[in-house]
């Protein structure tokens, strides 16, 4: 979600081509910014909090000429924003930029700070800087400096480093979710964490792989292994205009945010799972366990998609923690007059941290004495500002305004409460822990397999996208997926969908069905799925056609429907985060087929601030 640039060379101020590019990068969303600049053989960084305008000012009163830097537009995930948390960092010699996590920061900090070296921010970026220091100081050039770093690392990196023994030299490299780019032209080569930012300057680009590192210069961009062997990335012209640069090449911004939803999770989780210690550190907001044996119920509060996280959310909570909790729509929940009091958690949880429903829930909760817990992808935002705590979801801006990474983000972050509180209260063994944090850890990587299934996706739609009406079953945990699977299909394609409670089918909605009437049913494995295949079976009977979406491996049920869905397994929790995504891309097909605007449905606003 952060931006990189980074030039080396050419006659053009370096401060002035990384401003532009990170300006092109805005979008993304930030909350600090910094260049360093190589200027005579010294390091010149400067750093602002806020927006862009904000460094632009700094460096207009007082410019740096240098034709070699580095820049960033920062996102918060480790330490609050702050100038001295803001990228570039610096060690000794060195400065970086860097997006991405580092798991494990923690060991690697108590190890520089005993090997004498002060840590001068909070972030985890900083270690990899003082990483990179100690080796040029041992006598390593600054690629082999940054490799033998890199060794060293557990997690995601995309990062650029300068040094001031080496300024005809600038070293990329990339390791997990987050991009590089590298861009040449006639004696200056870029590097950037998205196209847009490079674009006016070169046409000639590259991705890095995973660990891919670069050194570049004047001369250009030569690609190596982890081992220093040189690796060949053919450098390609990118046709892309501004806009399609911007979404990265997908043809709408949901698309795109759809397929960040790997990133979208890993930086969730970041570094809140302590694998050893069989534990979750959520920033850092406490929950002891006197005041979890005072807890008497959580409330979960929320709009739209977020409703449906919180519904999943509950089934967390209390099967897990075995703590009472309730859902509430944010629109009624102070109309209902809710009992509450000083042995009470309310939830909120919005995306923008600004819906006026879910805001004037958490006051109403707090008046009443409750502890309030929110959770959002927003910082500094109403809801942020006004809570007790606050669990910040880490999925980047979202710009479609019908959401996707932003609901998987929230369904991860409330995983991660419902866990603590599980730790806490003394629900879980250490190894029941262990077992449910690494299966968490193993779900980015899951749901990139799932979206290998878009092009069948995209075949289901062209067979159904002309129906005027669909059902989506569900049961369990499964329900709110179906409820938000049934959303996504009438908010952008304007299709009329319902999600039910497979069991509630009898109770009226079988009534609608027929020939014409696609039926989704969830009947992936799990304790109800007997259940679900009578409801896929009643539906059978009348002739509705239906579209089952099963375990992988589970044919038989698969051979009962008239299309099939095959998603991974991993429990009963988790595995609803995979279901949503091939509903999600049934949704979008659906809608592109039928011509509708995507990105910004009729009648919909991304946050909704009235009431």
């Amino acid at each position: 979600m952060c931006g990189i640039v980074g030039v080396i060379g050419g006659d053009e101020p370096a401060q002035d081509i990384i401003l532009d590019g990170l300006g092109r990068l805005e979008y993304r969303g930030y909350d600090s910014a910094g260049v360093a600049i190589i200027e005579n053989g010294q390091l010149q960084v400067r750093r602002a909090v806020g927006k862009l305008g904000n460094l632009v000012s700094q460096l207009r009163e007082s410019p740096l000429p240098g034709n070699v830097g580095i820049g960033h537009t920062r996102w918060a995930t480790h330490g609050k924003p702050s100038e001295r948390n803001a990228h570039p960092h610096r060690a000794g010699s060195v400065v970086i930029v860097h997006n991405g996590i580092i798991e494990n920061y923690r060991e690697l900090r108590q190890e520089l700070e005993a090997d004498g070296r002060t840590m001068a921010s909070e972030t985890d970026t900083e270690l990899i800087a003082h990483l990179i220091d100690r080796g040029i100081e041992a006598g390593r050039d600054l690629l082999t400096a940054a490799r033998e770093a890199c060794a060293r690392l557990t997690g995601s990196y995309a990062f650029g480093a300068l040094t001031e023994t080496d300024p005809t030299h600038m070293v990329a490299a990339k390791n997990g979710g987050s991009p590089i780019i590298l861009g040449v032209a006639d004696g200056r080569a870029f590097m950037a964490s998205d196209i847009p930012a490079i674009l006016p300057y070169t046409r000639q680009m590259t991705f890095l792989a995973d660990g891919d590192f670069a050194v570049l210069s004047e001369d250009g961009a030569q690609v190596v292994d982890r081992e220093g062997r040189p690796v060949d990335r053919e450098f390609k012209r990118v046709q892309w205009d501004p806009v399609s640069a911007q979404k990265g090449g997908f043809d709408h911004f949901m698309q795109k945010e759809i397929f960040e939803q790997p990133r979208a999770i890993t930086d969730t989780i970041g570094t809140r799972i302590l694998e050893e210690a069989a534990d979750v550190d959520l920033d850092g907001i406490e929950l002891t366990h006197s005041d979890m044996e005072k807890l008497r119920g959580v409330t979960l509060v929320a709009c739209g998609t977020a409703n449906y996280a919180c519904m999943i959310g509950r089934y967390m909570i209390e099967q897990l923690a075995g703590v009472p909790c309730d859902v509430d729509l944010a629109s009624e929940f102070r109309y209902r007059k809710p009992i509450l009091g000083v042995d009470h958690m309310v939830v909120p949880v919005s995306q923008s941290g600004e819906t006026a429903d879910t805001l004037a829930a958490l006051r109403e909760g707090k008046e009443r004495g409750a502890r309030i817990l929110s959770i959002t992808n927003t910082r500094d935002s109403s809801i942020a500002r006004e809570s007790h705590d606050v669990l910040y979801t880490h999925a980047g801006p979202e710009i479609g305004v019908a959401s996707t990474k932003c609901f998987t983000a929230q369904i991860v972050a409330l995983y991660l409460f419902a866990m603590k509180l599980a730790i806490v209260r003394g629900r879980l063994s250490e190894d029941e822990s262990r077992r449910r944090l690494r299966d968490l850890m193993r779900l980015p990587r899951l749901v990139e397999k799932t979206l290998q299934l878009d092009e069948s996706i995209q075949r289901m739609a062209r067979k159904y996208f002309k129906r005027n009406d669909f059902l989506f079953l569900g049961r369990g945990i499964m329900f709110p997926i179906a409820m938000e699977g049934a959303l996504k299909l009438k908010e952008i394609s304007y299709i009329h969908a319902e999600g039910y409670a497979a069991g509630e089918m009898k109770h009226g909605p079988i009534a609608l069905i027929d020939e014409n009437m696609p039926v989704l049913v969830i009947a992936n494995k799990g304790p109800l799925q007997d259940k679900l295949v009578s409801n896929l079976e009643q539906v059978r009977s009348r002739d509705g056609q239906v579209i089952a979406l099963v375990t992988e491996g589970d044919e038989d049920i698969a051979a009962k429907a008239s299309d099939a869905i095959f998603v991974p397994d991993l429990g009963e929790f988790l595995t609803c985060v995979l279901a949503v995504v091939p509903l999600q891309l049934l949704a979008y097909h659906v809608a592109t087929l039928k011509g509708t605007d995507v990105d910004q449905p009729r009648n919909l606003a991304k946050s909704v601030t009235v009431e």
